[in-house]
């Protein structure tokens, strides 16, 4: 650098844990691809009325990827009943 400060750039360039590791495994990919595409069906369903910034995946599309992936694994859950909601809201109850 003009600065005589050093850069090492690893794997190209590229994201360093997919060019010089082993890369995310294929539990983590399948997810990733599909609130990729829920993005993308999302936008193309709310053509027009978006405004152009970034956008955070809605949170129903992002629990809809895991609840699928949980069932897919054979992986069951509770759901919180409205008093435990209640709690993990409230700073008035616990610690």
């Amino acid at each position: 650098m003009p600065s005589g400060k050093k850069l090492y750039v690893l794997g190209e360039g590229r994201l360093v844990n997919l060019a010089s590791a082993e890369g995310h495994p294929a539990e983590v990919m399948d997810m990733s691809f599909a609130n990729q595409a829920l993005a993308a069906e999302y936008f193309v369903k709310h053509r027009g009325k978006l405004r152009n910034k970034v956008y955070v995946l809605p949170r129903s599309l992002d629990k809809e990827v895991a609840r699928l992936k949980l069932k897919a694994m054979g992986v069951s859950y509770d759901t919180l009943t409205t008093e435990q909601k209640r709690y993990l809201v409230s700073w008035h109850e616990g610690t």
